[in-house]
């Protein structure tokens, strides 16, 4: 009988990571993950994880977590839709190439780089797929970040042989999110929420769960070494739909109001202006990423991951939302 896997991975008490470190339990692997001391990691100690203290610019420690393991899986990342870009370069970029060369230094035999679909260029999306080139000049910080975090992944590839996958999910959401719906909900609840335009404009949705079966067909697959993969959850879900339904289950009325397409993109330009001239470390309400969020058609296809990996979403986007709301729903 084999021994099991042995896996790292980073952003584990994430919402992408701390799903990955579930899934690696229910398979029977190792799992050891990297934390840093102020994170919250009572449901790794739960699950009784090994854990590396830590963080992504420890040299010594992202060595200690790879030391022996068969698959990384770097789930970590700074997000945000506010920032400078040496911020996000510093964490997304120059860190991550300190995992790289402790992942070949180390032979690990899979290294699954989770990415976004906030790469591409900042414009209407209709079925894009791989082929179209990411941004070089993209809207903000964190998707500029990320484009140079997969050119530089991708290039391990390619100049020292290491074993690696992209893989570029939508907007993602599910149990234990801390951050994106928790405030949406309270936008809703505020009645602070508003539509970009019509808000029939396509969502690239992906519920956790589905990611996650993604990145394990990524890692298991020995066709997606040094390919990149879109993932969402694979149909059609506008803003509409999905917001109104999270507004459902929160149980407060779908939000009605609305602002021009033309108004949300020049109070996007005329707010961040002046917030950066004032230095503020807060985002203004309305700026270029959530025009980008709420604004934009963003359709992406998932075919080649369906054609090389064999991806079919496990769970519905309702079966997700549904499973996501236990965080937020309405009591009784």
């Amino acid at each position: 009988m084999s021994e099991p896997k042995t896996i790292f991975v980073t952003g584990a008490t994430g919402l992408v990571g701390s799903h990955v470190v579930e899934e690696a339990l229910k398979r029977g692997f190792r799992v050891r993950a990297l934390v840093r001391g102020s994170s919250d990691t009572r449901w790794l100690d739960t699950w009784g994880v090994e854990k590396v203290s830590g963080d992504l610019e420890d040299a010594r420690a992202i060595r200690e977590g790879v030391a022996g393991a068969d698959w990384i899986f770097n789930c970590a990342a700074k997000v945000g839709d506010w920032g400078t870009l040496e911020e996000f370069r510093r964490l997304n970029v120059e860190a991550l190439r300190i995992l790289l060369d402790a992942a070949v230094e180390a032979g690990v035999g899979r290294f699954v780089h989770v990415s976004s679909l906030g790469v591409y260029e900042g414009r209407d999306h209709f079925g894009t797929d791989e082929t179209t080139p990411p941004a070089a000049n993209a809207l903000d910080g964190y998707t500029r970040s990320k484009v140079e975090a997969e050119a530089l992944a991708l290039q391990y590839v390619k100049e020292k042989g290491l074993p690696l996958t992209v893989v570029r999910p939508g907007f993602i959401y599910g149990p234990r999110d801390r951050t994106v719906l928790p405030k949406l909900v309270n936008s809703l609840r505020t009645g602070k929420f508003a539509y970009f335009g019509s808000g029939n404009q396509a969502l690239n949705c992906i519920y956790v769960k589905n990611l996650v079966h993604a990145l394990f067909l990524a890692a298991e697959s020995p066709q997606a070494v040094g390919e990149v993969f879109n993932i969402t959850d694979g149909a059609r879900v506008s803003k509409k739909q999905f917001i109104g339904r999270v507004a459902e289950l929160a149980g407060v009325k779908p939000p009605r109001r609305r602002i021009p397409l033309w108004l949300a993109w020049t109070l996007a330009i005329l707010l961040e202006r002046r917030a950066k001239r004032k230095g503020s470390t807060t985002p203004p309400l309305v700026n270029k990423a959530r025009y980008k969020f709420l604004g934009l058609n963003l359709d992406y296809s998932i075919g080649k991951a369906r054609r090389i990996l064999g991806y079919e979403p496990p769970f519905t986007t309702e079966q997700g939302l549904v499973a996501a709301s236990a965080d937020f729903a309405a009591p009784g």
